[in-house]
């Protein structure tokens, strides 16, 4: 199963929904991401400014509890497991995928990677506004049967949907 270039998404789902069980079991928190890069983000800034911590929202985050480093320890294997599974099932493709190309009208990698990282911090600030990530409310917060994620959910999809028509019309 390891070396398949794509694995079954019934099996990786099942694999993902299990998480939740040691999760909440051991430190008694759902699955999610976007509060890592919180955690992450406010040492650093401790670093520089120590009094940011005094900030309550930061020092929640920044705090040495295994929720916060959790996510943190999450994040770093979903990387590290992705890298692993490229190595293990051998499969490549060009660092700007041609339907990107065709999209932006440009195969620059530094175009690329700017409307990537643009998406990606839009995408953050938006899970933070939100109090949480696409995983955190999609597989912690629907596990749980909360309205709440459930509304965020529909409205990730759609605005998914949005983007998708609006950026790919002419491709």
């Amino acid at each position: 199963m390891l070396s398949q270039k794509a694995w079954s998404p019934y099996v990786a789902g099942v694999v993902i929904g299990l998480l939740q069980i040691p999760a909440f079991l051991l430190i008694e928190t759902a699955l999610g991401a976007s509060s890592s890069y919180v955690t992450i983000g406010g040492l650093i800034a401790s670093w520089i400014d120590p009094s940011v911590v005094k900030i309550d929202y930061v020092a929640k985050h920044v705090a040495t509890t295994g929720k916060n480093w959790w996510q943190v320890a999450l994040v770093g294997g979903v990387a590290i497991g992705a890298f692993l599974s490229m190595k293990l099932s051998g499969a490549s493709r060009a660092p700007i995928s041609p339907i990107w190309s065709r999209a932006l009208g440009s195969a620059s990698p530094t175009k690329r990677y700017g409307v990537a990282f643009v998406g990606g911090f839009l995408m953050l600030f938006g899970a933070r506004v939100a109090d949480g990530c696409t995983s955190g409310h999609g597989i912690s917060g629907m596990a749980q049967l909360a309205v709440g994620s459930t509304v965020a959910v529909a409205a990730m999809f759609a605005g998914g949907i949005a983007t998708a028509m609006l950026m790919l019309r002419r491709v």
